[in-house]
């Protein structure tokens, strides 16, 4: 097979004529796309320090910022394939079937960004606070855009979609700054009631961390076959809310070994209800 050198020349100057047709096309194009990713870069920064210097939620400032980047990057790849003379009115019609089918195969995702907007915007909780919901009770490590991120107090991690946590009963222990332990002390019938709450009294007075405002409550729950069931509520900071269970526990128990009183075994209905049966 014999190739004719003509035609070779003839396809070689047409192909050279089309890069020199194009390339100030080709070349202005990547100015713009190295110049906006330079920009975007720089803007995106911008703007994150502008939410840190107002005080934003740190998960709304990232959330913000990742859109924000996202929105310039699609612009700037538009802008640049514009630049190529390449047409972008079917371009963006692709790119809107191409969303609607992604639509309807991630709805599950979707549902669960929604509720991760819902819950960087309404804040019924943030990061630090304790919170108990869908049977969990945990602090909250990280507020991301499709699941939100926990921590038990036995160190295990715990990934809850943010569309079942937006749309349940959230209890936030923390928001409020203090809480309220509500335990119950059982004294026999031979106890002298006031000697008791006395004790019991002094006890939470000498608990430093114990709140003096609001008082704390000593009194009278429920009286049972039994005991006598003593209802104790004192109020701490959410930091020294566990220690304030267990010491004022403790405490009481000491103070009531002192003083020859002792804790009225709990017993339950359902225990006096087997034993009736035997």
């Amino acid at each position: 097979m014999i190739l004719d050198t003509n035609y070779i020349e003839q396809y070689a100057n047409i192909f050279i004529t089309k890069i020199l047709e194009y390339s100030p096309q080709v070349i202005s194009a990547l100015i713009i796309l190295f110049i906006g990713l330079y920009a975007i870069r720089i803007i995106n920064r911008l703007i994150r320090k502008i939410m840190i210097k107002r005080n934003l939620d740190p998960t709304l400032s990232k959330f913000l910022a990742d859109i924000l980047l996202w929105v310039l990057r699609v612009l700037l790849f538009v802008t640049f394939i514009d630049k190529l003379g390449i047409g972008t009115s079917s371009f963006v019609a692709i790119l809107g079937a191409m969303g609607l089918a992604v639509g309807l195969s991630l709805q599950g995702s979707l549902s669960n960004f929604a509720g991760g907007m819902l819950i960087i915007l309404f804040k019924p909780f943030k990061v630090g606070d304790t919170i108990e919901a869908q049977g969990v009770l945990a602090t909250v490590l990280e507020i991301q855009i499709f699941v939100t991120k926990l921590i038990t107090s036995n160190n295990q991690t715990i990934f809850i979609p943010n569309g079942t946590l937006s749309n349940g009963t959230i209890i936030n222990y923390s928001m409020q700054g203090t809480r309220r332990a509500d335990l119950t002390i059982s004294i026999s019938y031979d106890t002298d009631l006031k000697t008791a709450k006395n004790i019991i009294t002094e006890v939470l007075k000498n608990n430093t961390k114990v709140l003096t405002s609001p008082d704390a409550e000593v009194s009278v729950k429920n009286i049972t076959d039994n005991s006598i069931q003593l209802a104790v509520r004192p109020w701490a900071n959410n930091t020294d809310y566990s220690s304030v269970i267990s010491d004022t526990l403790e405490n009481c128990k000491l103070a009531f070994d002192t003083a020859g009183i002792t804790f009225q075994p709990y017993v339950t209905e359902l225990s006096k209800s087997a034993s009736n049966k035997e």
